[in-house]
């Protein structure tokens, strides 16, 4: 699907219907990573709307060369709630860039925003981030992808197993070729937003951190500095998991986002 927010055509994939569920990914990829983690969640449990947009630059939407930094993707995201999701409250979930994002549009909207789940969150600054170290391979990818895609691979996975591998092939991979570098480039040249999220008042809806204790690109410590910011929120720091945590410690992330739903589900009840 697609939608035009500021004279920019924004892709998206939608599922099922019910409570409005926003979900964003990271940088080089596209909304098909973050709907092969989720999905598998949402297929027992009815009820949710699931809005997964390409951002701009990778997968179906473009970067136009007036977009800048992340205050004009912050501001494409918020237009995009308008037309898409409107008035109503909605959930929203986000992995690395994803969940900074998402931490701009809580600052934002906080008063409609339902839940925040944050997956590998990128922070302001991160520390203590650990050296990339592979904890299990089992698999041969020589034969099955090309070296571009090894490489990808072996840096982003800690967990390299026949079923991580086919997660990559099938979520991750065709998303690579589509990632336009130069205007990525131009966005990250200003990623971080002009309004921090410690500038304002804490959100106190459901929430919900998920760190990945071998993550290599932003570590797990400079996560726990977000529990201060959300009093709602449960925090987890997942071994065997690095980056791709969503890919390689699928079952506890089915089993958190659930229970983090379920709170969303009581305060939208309540």
């Amino acid at each position: 699907m697609e939608v035009e927010i500021s004279g920019l055509p924004v892709h998206f994939a939608e599922y099922g219907d019910g409570i409005p569920v926003l979900a964003l990914h990271g940088a080089g990829v596209d909304h098909r990573e973050m709907a092969g983690s989720l999905e598998p969640v949402f297929r027992d449990r009815p009820g949710y709307r699931r809005v997964y947009p390409d951002l701009p630059g990778m997968g179906r939407t473009p970067v136009p060369d007036w977009l800048r930094g992340s205050d004009d993707v912050l501001d494409l995201l918020l237009g995009l709630i308008d037309a898409v999701v409107g008035d109503a409250e909605f959930a929203i979930v986000g992995q690395s860039f994803g969940a900074y994002l998402a931490r701009g549009i809580v600052d934002r909207r906080p008063a409609q925003v339902a839940g925040l789940a944050l997956m590998c969150p990128l922070g302001e600054e991160s520390r203590d981030v650990p050296a990339h170290a592979v904890l299990h391979a089992s698999v041969d990818v020589a034969d099955v992808l090309s070296p571009a895609e090894q490489t990808q691979f072996r840096d982003y996975f800690v967990v390299q197993t026949p079923a991580t591998l086919e997660r990559f092939r099938e979520y991750v991979a065709p998303a690579i070729p589509l990632v336009d570098q130069d205007g990525l480039g131009r966005v990250f040249e200003q990623w971080r937003l002009s309004h921090a999220s410690a500038d304002g008042s804490p959100y106190t809806g459901p929430t919900l951190i998920l760190a990945g204790r071998q993550d290599a690109t932003v570590g797990y410590a400079g996560a726990w500095d977000l529990v201060e910011r959300y009093p709602h929120a449960t925090y987890a720091v997942l071994d065997r998991a690095g980056h791709a945590l969503p890919h390689e410690q699928t079952g506890l992330l089915t089993a958190f986002v659930a229970e983090w739903l379920d709170r969303v589900n009581e305060r939208l009840a309540g």
